[in-house]
């Protein structure tokens, strides 16, 4: 469950940011597709952060002092 809210986390984020962008600017379409894929690639990093796969460990696993 927390992998898939981590990564529909970053696609709406980077979707929600993608319109304000394009809406302030007047950029529209090129804002949200930028941003949406950005938050596509944030989603699959901040899964494989949280699944391990990266080779770093999430922050709240590592041991106190590194």
């Amino acid at each position: 469950m927390r992998l898939s809210t981590e990564f529909i986390a970053g696609v709406i984020a980077g979707g929600i940011l993608g319109y304000l962008f394009d809406h302030l600017l007047g950029t529209k379409p090129w804002g949200m597709i930028v941003l949406l894929m950005l938050g596509f690639v944030t989603g699959i990093y901040n899964v494989m952060r949280v699944s391990g796969f990266s080779g770093q460990k999430a922050e709240k696993d590592r041991p106190e002092g590194s």
